[in-house]
């Protein structure tokens, strides 16, 4: 059974950090391109930033310079560390596992809230 819990998330005020985890299960975890998505309150959900199976990185342009993603294969956990939050970050923290061929799956949601 595929699982993907992610921890991590709470409130915090701008400017502040948190970092999120991602523990994966059931799943052949070093093949799999991980990203981390959000949504907003009536919003689509959106690709934070991703890592792919060989460690190559990508964000999108409202985190770059203040969000890391990595990964540990030996763990089968991938991270994002947030710093300098804004309140437009304020959304729910989705871990994605995305394979060409096996599909991709998702875990349930870490909230992130960043007061002003």
């Amino acid at each position: 059974q595929v699982q993907l819990v992610e921890s991590g998330g709470g409130l915090v005020q701008s400017g502040g950090s948190l970092r999120l985890s991602c523990a994966a299960s059931g799943i052949t975890f070093r093949i799999y391109a991980m990203g981390w998505y959000r949504q907003a309150p009536g919003k689509q959900r959106e690709l934070v930033a991703q890592i792919t199976s060989g460690g190559s990185t990508n964000y999108t342009d409202s985190v770059k310079g203040r969000f890391t993603i990595s990964r540990d294969n030996a763990k089968n956990t991938v991270s994002l560390q947030m710093n300098n939050l804004k309140p437009e970050d304020t959304a729910a923290y989705y871990c994605n596992a995305a394979h060409r061929v096996y599909g991709s799956r998702w875990g349930q949601g870490t909230p992130v809230t960043v007061s002003s």
